[in-house]
């Protein structure tokens, strides 16, 4: 959101950001619609309501104790991250009504949007945990999906949030079912979720609370340094994405280990990372997902948004001592290439040594 735009009317709390989002949407496809051919509208569209209206972690920063987790000066978490929420979902469907109308027969492309997901587990097997992992699913993935696949908000949100959380007109209903070409997931990890209805008990409810679910962080640190591997979480993600909303199309447009950056170049951690989690596509597939496309996070260690330069999920390892910031590849470049050339990476793992020792004398 252009600081601009924040400071005239509070940017996407404002339904005035709908029509200025569309304003810039028609300006993108207009100079680039010859050599774009797949647009994915926000990034992280679950995560941004949260993170800059809930807690205030992320930009504008805006929440209300006891809710935040810094001193926002100004914010109320109990109903804003519903209404940035319901912009974005508006200013999407009218971006993808536009390219539809106007640049579709030219351009021929394709328009997205991007959700944040962890697979949510169940701490045990009751039935409590269990549907407490499900309403985790409507909350953070639901919370976006449905309305683009069925038209409304997951009945279990509209339950817990009442009158805080946006209806949609007759007409917004109808515009937004269907308003979509893919999914763009980014997925990285499995949370196992325990039960806590009893936080609906609370006068005072934010997102969290209303979810009325707990997440259990495996480590001792957050964000992580290095993440468990759990290549079924990602493959019940997209099953679950099957089964749920009627298979959309799905492009994983994040997926990678996090280490941190102390200038190795042997990163068999992330190795075992893609090997195991591109396996995990593969099971999806064989079972019939509709999953068009994977892409590794990332090319090359860049600043994190939550580790900044401390932490890398590159590739490549990027020196920023050398003011040329030299490029190195690290094994994951090499495995990576080798697989992407149709290469049999599949006996890796038990000549890792011998692998390794290749790619130091390379």
């Amino acid at each position: 959101m252009p600081q601009v735009l924040e400071d005239e009317y509070g940017g996407w709390l404002s339904r005035k950001a709908v029509k200025d989002f569309i304003a810039y949407a028609d300006v993108c496809f207009k100079e680039f619609g010859d050599r774009v051919l797949h647009w994915t509208t926000i990034n992280e569209v679950n995560i941004l309501p949260l993170g800059g209206y809930d807690t205030g972690i992320t930009p504008p920063g805006r929440c209300s104790q006891p809710f935040g987790l810094i001193n926002c000066t100004k914010g109320d978490s109990t109903f804003e991250p519903y209404i940035v929420a319901h912009h974005l979902l508006l200013a999407h469907a009218s971006t993808v009504r536009l390219y539809r109308k106007k640049y579709k027969a030219m351009h021929h492309g394709f328009v997205g949007i991007n959700l944040f997901s962890y697979w949510y587990e169940p701490c045990t097997n009751t039935i409590e945990d269990v549907k407490a992992a499900e309403r985790a699913h409507e909350f953070y993935v639901g919370w976006f999906i449905n309305p683009l696949v069925n038209g409304d908000y997951p009945e279990i949100m509209k339950e817990n949030i009442g009158n805080r959380i946006p209806n949609f007109t007759k007409l917004e209903s109808k515009r937004i079912k269907g308003a979509f070409d893919f999914f763009g997931i980014n997925h990285y990890s499995t949370l196992q979720v325990k039960d806590n209805s009893s936080s609906l008990e609370m006068k005072i409810r934010d997102f969290n609370a209303d979810m009325a679910a707990t997440f259990i962080y495996s480590g001792d640190k957050f964000p992580p340094t290095q993440l468990e591997v759990n290549p079924m979480g990602l493959q019940k993600l997209l099953n679950y994405l099957k089964e749920s909303y009627d298979n959309p199309p799905i492009y994983i447009h994040e997926n990678g280990q996090v280490q941190p950056r102390n200038g190795t170049l042997i990163d068999t951690p992330r190795v075992e990372y893609l090997h195991a989690y591109i396996g995990a596509v593969l099971g999806a597939l064989r079972n019939g997902s509709n999953t068009l496309g994977y892409f590794a996070w990332s090319f090359l260690d860049l600043f994190e948004l939550l580790g900044g330069y401390d932490v890398g999920y590159g590739l490549y390892y990027v020196d920023l001592d050398d003011k040329e910031l030299t490029r190195y590849p690290k094994l994951s470049a090499h495995w990576y290439a080798s697989f992407l050339e149709g290469k049999n990476t599949s006996g890796v793992f038990g000549t890792m040594d011998t692998y390794e020792t290749l790619f130091t004398a390379y």
